[in-house]
This record gives structure tokens, C-alpha cells and sequence, in this order.
């Protein structure tokens, strides 16, 4: 059963939406320059409307573990996921949380470097030197189809869409689809349509 998160969540008329429509997870954007930037009270305003059973995901990217542990405590946040450079100590700090650690791929994916990362799952997006992410972008899913054999969940990511998951899916084998900017009408504001036809998509493997 692949569960679904949907990212870049900044109103809450898309959180409701996506919940409806069956999206396991919904993730906040806490890196200040990305389009998809939310400040953490409106994050929490947001989150206090949301069913208890959905999983809230803040996403952060090099940053300070004060603030981290500060908007987590603050938005009532369930797991913690690192997009940037952050070291495998780094994401130890964080007791009491799940620790999703983001690795940008490009042509291979190291297993000794993942199992120095002590954390609750893995998540792989495409690689762009510029960005952390939210490139609309994919990788070659075959580069993880194997790391379904690890005791980590594997979130994938980047570039996926109502044509490609199915696929996306079969061939990579993840725990995790992780979506954001293909699902929009423009950055920070989902498109509805898109968002209900997506889920339905993924959630047609579940039946």
C-alpha cells in the first residue's frame, strides 16, 4: 500500500481538499526561500484544523536546530524531514521525532552513505545544483527499486504526475509518493482537479 504526501501546503483550503481526496501526509514548507515558504503560525492555524490521523511533515533545509525543534513543538509537527546538506549527526539531535532525511540524486545512490543516517526513512528527488528541490524533475527510478530490501520507508520524489506514478511505482517499489509543484496552478497554491485526479490514481493500487 503506497501512502501519498502532499507537499507545499500554504492555505487551508488545500489541506482540506487533499485530505478529503485520501492524501496520508501533508508538508509544510519551512525554508524561507522557496515559493512554497509558509511562516509557522499560519502553518499552525492551518494544522489545528487537520484531522489528528494525518501525518504533518515540516521541511527544512540547513537549518538551525533550534528553530527546528521550535516551529516542531509550535505546529504540533508528527515527523521532521531535512532537504538539505545536513549530516548524519545533525539529524540524530532530533529525539522524539521522525527524521526523513532527503538525498538528491543523480546517477547512482550510495547505501553505505544512507546507513550512516540513523533515521525513520529516506527520500530520493532529483538532483538540480541550484535547488532543493521542487525542480518538477525526476531521477531513474531504478537507481532505487533495491532499497526496498532496508528497514527504512522510502519516499520518492520530483517530477512525479497523474501520467508517470503508476510507473514511477512499479519500477521504484516505494513506501512514499511525495508531490508538490505538479499539482499546482501556480507555486503555493494547489490546483483541485489535479490534487483529486492524483489521489485517485495512486489509490486505485490499494483496492
Amino acid at each position: 500500500m503506497v501512502k501519498v504526501k502532499i507537499c507545499g501546503i500554504t492555505n487551508l483550503e488545500d489541506a482540506l481538499h487533499a485530505v478529503k481526496e485520501g492524501s496520508d501526509a501533508l508538508g509544510f514548507m519551512f525554508y524561507r526561500r522557496s515559493p512554497r515558504y509558509i511562516n509557522p503560525l499560519r502553518a499552525k492555524s492551518i494544522i489545528e484544523c487537520i484531522p489528528k490521523d494525518i501525518i504533518k511533515i515540516g521541511v527544512f533545509v540547513n537549518s538551525d536546530r533550534k528553530r527546528v525543534l521550535r516551529i516542531a513543538n509550535l505546529c504540533h509537527l508528527d515527523m521532521l524531514q531535512f532537504h538539505g546538506d545536513e549530516s548524519a549527526s545533525y539529524c540524530n539531535k532530533f529525539r522524539g521525532y521522525k527524521v526523513i532525511k532527503a538525498f538528491r540524486v543523480k546517477d547512482k545512490v550510495r547505501e553505505d552513505l544512507l546507513l550512516r543516517y540513523k533515521v525513520f526513512a529516506y527520500l530520493f528527488d532529483a538532483y538540480t545544483k541550484s535547488r532543493f528541490g521542487g525542480t518538477g524533475k525526476h531521477f531513474d527510478w531504478k537507481l532505487v527499486r533495491h532499497l526496498g530490501k532496508l528497514n527504512n520507508p522510502v519516499f520518492i520524489s520530483g517530477g512525479l504526475n497523474q501520467k508517470n506514478v503508476l510507473r514511477a511505482i512499479a519500477i521504484a517499489k516505494p513506501h512514499w509518493i511525495d508531490i508538490s509543484s505538479s499539482l499546482e496552478s501556480e507555486p503555493g497554491r494547489k490546483d483541485h482537479l489535479k490534487v483529486s485526479r492524483f489521489l485517485k490514481r495512486v489509490k486505485s493500487l490499494k483496492r
